[in-house]
């Protein structure tokens, strides 16, 4: 009766194990073969397991960069290999808006979500000057052509002046109504689903071998952890990302380190101050400040992420790689081919990986997910 009891038991085991696996694979299936659904939604995104390199189901078997990174993980996480990397130093870092979420269409979410803010948000009053420079670059972010220096900076600005007095649950909430608004440009995908599969799976794997995996960001931290939250494998003490200025309702002019917060009388507020934002160099130092060790893996896909790769490839202690994704499918995505091509002669010139949406990925967002204009 014991063994009897001990083979169930052991069966049951066995089969919670797979579970997860299983799951993926009906998600995977209901992506290639449509149905009702749309794209995939954040509970099959949530679902993508990938434990080892034959589990890849969102790639072309062919790619040559999901080649380089098999080979990365499977000499890092063998013993005794010369390139083995001890578990406690496999840190990898990811950029978020381009390389593993869609920052193309029209533009980067929460910029996106600012235009709503001012102009559609029927709850919302600007001001006039607030008002007068969503209209004024709104034709440019939808029909794609790029800011001037002086109007990023200004919509830098306003990305927290937009929401100046909310507190941050407020903030998030806003972020969730918002991530169930649709992306414009491409069919059936609301901005919450706007994952590339073939990353997430990419996430997954490292996750499964011993890598720590960190987000590195230019957006903002509450953004992308509400984003994120639930469905890509990161926990959320993992993201570094572009720090909102907050205040305090009682603070008035001291300073936060001079200031006694009273919880009976006071709450903390998005202040209205410019965002500081985590880009370029600064990623260096959000990794320096928050994680404590050299990345032996960078993923990313513009300059922006450009000096976390650098970073990473310099006087590494361990193998190290850079990746980097290259919007240049012009079929399943707003891709730019110019944009793409110049990204990928700095990319062979720094000795940066390069990863192609076209030549690599076996879908993007699911095959339901469309091009508007196709």
């Amino acid at each position: 009766m014991l063994v009897t009891e001990n083979k169930v038991i052991s069966r049951f085991a066995a089969h919670k194990r797979l579970m997860p696996y299983l799951i993926s694979a009906v998600a995977a299936a209901s992506l290639f073969f449509g149905g009702d659904s749309q794209a995939a939604s954040r509970e099959e995104v949530a679902a993508i397991q990938v434990a080892t390199a034959a589990d890849f189901r969102y790639w072309n078997e062919d790619s040559p960069a999901l080649g380089k990174l098999k080979r990365f993980v499977r000499e890092a996480t063998t013993p005794g290999h010369p390139k083995f990397i001890p578990e406690a130093d496999r840190v990898a870092v990811f950029d978020m808006d381009g390389t593993f979420y869609c920052e193309t269409a029209p533009y980067y979410f929460q910029e996106t979500m600012f235009l709503h803010r001012a102009l559609d948000d029927a709850s919302y009053k600007p001001d006039k000057k607030m008002a007068d420079f969503a209209k004024k670059i709104r034709p440019k972010i939808m029909e794609r052509i790029g800011l001037s220096p002086e109007e990023t900076k200004t919509l830098i600005a306003y990305l927290t002046k937009a929401y100046q007095g909310m507190t941050p649950e407020e903030y998030r909430a806003y972020v969730r109504d918002f991530m169930q608004t649709s992306e414009t440009g491409l069919t059936n995908l609301r901005r919450g689903e706007a994952f590339y599969l073939p990353m997430v799976e990419v996430m997954s794997y490292l996750t499964n071998n011993g890598f720590a995996v960190y987000i590195d960001s230019a957006c903002g931290a509450a953004t992308t952890r509400e984003l994120v939250g639930g469905v890509i494998p990161v926990p959320l003490d993992r993201i570094l990302a572009t720090d909102f200025v907050y205040t305090s309702t009682g603070m008035g002019k001291e300073a936060p380190n001079d200031h006694f917060y009273d919880r009976r009388k006071e709450k903390i507020v998005i202040s209205g101050a410019p965002l500081i934002d985590n880009a370029k160099t600064r990623k260096i130092f959000s990794i320096l400040n928050q994680i404590g060790k050299k990345p032996v893996l960078a993923f990313g896909n513009s300059m922006g992420d450009s000096g976390m790769f650098e970073y990473t490839l310099q006087d590494n202690p361990y193998p190290s790689a850079a990746f980097c994704v290259l919007c240049d499918d012009l079929e399943r995505e707003l891709g730019n081919t110019a944009k793409a091509d110049a990204m990928k002669k700095t990319a062979d010139e720094r000795g940066w990986n390069t990863i192609s949406m076209k030549g690599d990925f076996k879908t993007i967002y699911g095959e339901n997910v469309k091009r508007a204009d196709r």
